[in-house]
């Protein structure tokens, strides 16, 4: 079997040879980039990977061009600031050499946060169908949380390794990511699913969140590192309801 590891990326130039270097094994390492203006391209093509430049087209549009260019029918999909763990790439050279596998494999994301490794509040497992026969499936079009979605009837396992993730670096990377990416996306998203806030859900949307992820699903066994994912989590959850209470005046208004 052979097996291309596909990388989407945009300024990672702190990233990006990690990334390269965590999936040496494959037979095939494609990097697709939105157009970087820093040294992303220079550093991936420096190490002999296969680079080509298409302009972003939204998270799960950009994964399945990426999966559309690669050499070989099996892909492992990664994006920069993820890795592979020494334990996950041993049992990826072990599937390589079998001969039957299944069609798709999802793999459990370990985070690192501000430099700690999160097992609670929901964060872990994760699981991620990162490796998969792109004749089976394909990346599912939403704004947000994208994933690569099996067709009926296929075959998918777990494996034991993790896929480690560097989230963020501190707390005003973490603020910032919510404000400009996550929750303007999710209020998006639901807007267009035909989902609908009041004043009662804007509320209480933030203390739900931060009592689930801190109590509910132990987030307070991460220590500090818990506790502050548990108020982001708040903090995202009322600005996300915001945004798309904003969403549903600006549909009202235009209507009239």
């Amino acid at each position: 079997m052979k097996i291309s590891a596909v990388i989407i990326a945009f300024n990672e130039e702190s990233n990006i040879a990690d990334a390269i270097g965590s999936v040496d094994w494959a037979d095939e390492v494609l990097v697709i980039d939105s157009e970087s203006t820093d040294a992303t391209r220079d550093i991936a093509a420096g190490l002999g990977v296969r680079v080509i430049v298409e302009k972003w087209r939204g998270f799960a549009k950009q994964k399945q061009f990426a999966v559309e260019q690669a050499v070989n029918d099996r892909i492992f999909s990664l994006d920069a600031d993820e890795r592979v763990s020494e334990p996950l790439k041993k049992e990826m050279l072990r599937i390589r050499d079998l001969d039957r596998v299944a069609d798709g494999y999802r793999i459990p994301r370990l985070a690192i946060y501000m430099g700690r490794e999160i097992r609670h509040g929901g964060w872990y497992p994760d699981w991620q169908l990162r490796f998969f026969d792109r004749r089976k499936g394909h990346w599912k079009d939403v704004l947000i949380h994208e994933s690569f979605e099996m067709q009926p009837g296929s075959t998918t396992e777990h494996l034991k390794g993790d896929l480690i993730h560097f989230t963020v670096n501190s707390a005003a990377e973490h603020h910032r990511m919510i404000g400009e990416r996550y929750a303007p996306l999710a209020a998006r998203q639901m807007f267009e699913l035909g989902k609908r806030t009041n004043v009662l859900k804007i509320a209480t949307a933030g203390c739900l969140a931060f009592i689930s992820t801190y109590f509910l699903k132990l987030g307070f066994l991460d220590g500090a590192e818990g506790y502050m994912i548990a108020r982001f989590a708040a903090h995202h959850a009322f600005l996300k309801h915001v945004l798309l209470h904003e969403l549903q005046e600006t549909q009202t208004l235009s209507s009239k």
